[in-house]
């Protein structure tokens, strides 16, 4: 039974004598199992008082950066303003930066303004790239702690990563596409935001591999790079339309399938599957619809308070999670939760 409690306190805590706890943290015989559960819950108690204890008063300066569309920003600020009354008495003071589109430079640029004003903690989706890693090493080398969010940034020491594992969501993906195909059915068509977020990237992978292994005949046209935002992915996707004159199913990876069903729709196609990601309002209103066969789906809240609590087990304040990745649910027109 581990803790870092002098037995004198635990004693107290439990109404037991000094020598019957002793007996209980060193596994000695003849001592009840009623005995070692008052100990164990005096433990946790204790625990959670010094969590409470050690947050009193505080204020936590956290810094949320994200590139991404405006959509799916919107949502990451209100999941982290909704979580916040769940670590009181300690006070978090969220700050936002938020860009549709970021260059690396500008990410770097930012990560070095957050460098020199001070923070306590960074919370950041941003694409893999070798600016953005150096920047959050000089970030950590001041001791900043830094999570990522929903896409993962590999080899820069951050405190965890949160968010779906994506290549595992990939792979549901493909199971669930080979479920839904026909068996003349030939071509998908997969769309990214960007390859360089690493998430993204590894959701595909998967996808691809899983899928082209059941199905080797089938062929892949990928139309990524539009960064989620309508006019982009519209350009990506017709592009690549071109004298193409059917596709089975689409595989959108990161979002703007608003505009990949217009584009579609303006060439004529009518896929039988669409599998999508997210459920942002354009993701929503396409499911009451049905014009999205289904939604990988995770709880932003359970997220962002993951990596809140990740950041403040940083400064002593209660336990690091056990875990910090989310479930993958699977949404469809007849189960939509009543609060995405």
């Amino acid at each position: 039974m581990t803790h870092r409690f002098p037995i004198k306190e635990i004693a107290t805590q439990s109404g037991l004598s000094t020598a019957t706890v002793d007996r209980v943290l060193n596994e000695r015989a003849h001592v009840s199992p009623q005995t070692r559960r008052r100990v164990k819950d005096a433990i946790e108690e204790l625990t959670r008082q010094e969590s409470q204890l050690a947050a009193r008063g505080r204020r936590f300066f956290i810094d949320v950066v994200a590139e991404a569309p405006q959509r799916f920003t919107r949502q990451i600020q209100q999941a982290t303003e909704a979580v916040l009354p769940d670590f009181k008495p300690a006070a978090l003071r969220p700050r936002f930066t938020f860009a549709e589109t970021m260059s690396a430079a500008e990410t770097a640029a930012i990560v070095d303004r957050i460098h020199r004003r001070g923070s306590q903690g960074l919370c950041l989706k941003a694409r893999n790239t070798g600016e953005t890693r150096e920047a959050v090493r000089r970030l950590k080398s001041k001791g900043i702690p830094v999570v990522t969010l929903f896409t993962d940034i590999p080899n820069i020491e951050r405190l965890a990563y949160v968010g779906l594992d994506n290549e595992r969501a990939g792979r549901t993906a493909a199971y669930l596409m080979l479920k839904l195909l026909k068996d003349d059915d030939r071509t998908i068509l997969t769309t990214l935001s960007q390859h360089s977020f690493q998430g993204e990237e590894d959701r595909f992978r998967a996808f691809r591999s899983e899928l082209l292994r059941v199905r080797p005949e089938l062929e892949l046209i990928d139309a990524s790079g539009g960064g989620g935002l309508s006019p982009a992915t519209a350009l990506e996707v017709g592009d690549k339309l071109q004298g193409i004159t059917d596709i089975a199913g689409v595989y959108s990876m990161g979002g703007g399938n608003l505009a990949i069903l217009r584009t579609l729709e303006a060439a004529a196609i009518d896929p039988g599957v669409f599998i999508a990601h997210d459920l942002d309002e354009d993701n929503l209103d396409l499911l009451r619809a049905e014009k999205l066969s289904l939604v990988l789906y995770h709880d932003l809240r359970a997220d962002m308070r993951l990596a809140l609590r990740h950041l403040l087990a940083f400064h002593g304040v209660g336990e690091p999670p056990r875990w910090s990745e989310s479930d993958i649910q699977v949404v469809t027109p007849l189960n939509i939760p009543r609060d995405p």
